[in-house]
C-alpha cells in the first residue's frame, strides 16, 4: 500500500509539473504576442515620425531623424511593455536605466550601420524598417531575461488577474509553495471561498 501511495504521489507531482510547464509555455506565448501587439504600435510612431520628419518636413539626414523616431518608439514601448507585457512592479529609473543600456549599445550600431546602408543606395524607409525588426528581436530577449526577470507578474494587474483565477477555481486557501511556483510575493492576501 506504501509502495502505490508513493506511485500516486510521484505521478500527481509530474502531472503537476507538466502543468506548470504546459502553463508556463502558454504565458511565454501571450506575452510574446503582447510584446508583439505594442511593438506594433510602437513600430507605427516610429516610422510615422521618421516618414513625416523625413519626407514631409524634408530634412533629409537619416541618422538624425532616426534618433528621433526611435526615441519616440522607446518610451512608448517601455511604458506599455512594463505595465501589460511583463506586468512589473520594479523600480521604474532601474528598469529604465537598463533599456537605456540596451539602446546605448542598440542605437549606435542601428545608427551607423543604417546610415552606411542609406548611404549605398538602399532606400531610407526600407532601412529604417530592417532597424526596427532587429531592434524587436532583441529587445524582447533582453527585456525578457534582464530588465524584467525578477519582477514579471508582480505589478496589481497581475495580482489582480491570479486572485480573480484562485477565486474562480474555488480554492479555499493558498500555501506559500504556491506562491513560489508562480513567483509571487509573499504578500497577496486572497480571501478565503466557500462552497455553498
Amino acid at each position: 500500500m506504501k509502495d502505490l501511495n508513493e506511485t500516486m504521489a510521484a505521478k500527481q507531482h509530474i502531472d503537476c509539473q507538466q502543468n506548470k510547464t504546459q502553463t508556463n509555455k502558454k504565458q511565454e506565448l501571450i506575452r510574446f504576442f503582447k510584446f508583439l501587439a505594442f511593438s506594433l504600435s510602437a513600430g507605427v510612431i516610429q516610422l510615422g515620425s521618421f516618414e513625416i520628419l523625413y519626407h514631409l518636413i524634408g530634412w533629409n539626414n537619416w541618422w538624425a531623424t532616426y534618433l528621433i523616431s526611435i526615441t519616440l518608439s522607446v518610451i512608448w514601448n517601455f511604458t506599455f511593455n512594463r505595465k501589460f507585457t511583463f506586468k512589473s512592479a520594479s523600480n521604474v529609473p532601474l528598469a529604465m536605466g537598463l533599456v537605456l543600456i540596451y539602446y546605448a549599445v542598440f542605437i549606435p550600431i542601428s545608427t551607423f550601420g543604417g546610415d552606411a546602408l542609406e548611404a549605398a543606395g538602399w532606400h531610407e524607409t526600407l532601412v529604417t524598417v530592417l532597424m526596427m525588426i532587429l531592434n524587436f528581436v532583441t529587445e524582447f530577449f533582453y527585456d525578457r531575461y534582464v530588465v524584467f526577470r525578477n519582477s514579471l507578474n508582480t505589478n496589481n494587474l497581475a495580482k489582480v488577474k491570479i486572485k480573480n483565477a484562485i477565486i474562480q477555481m474555488g480554492q479555499t486557501k493558498l500555501v506559500k509553495k504556491s506562491l513560489q511556483n508562480l513567483k509571487l510575493p509573499e504578500n497577496i492576501v486572497v480571501e478565503k471561498i466557500y462552497k455553498k
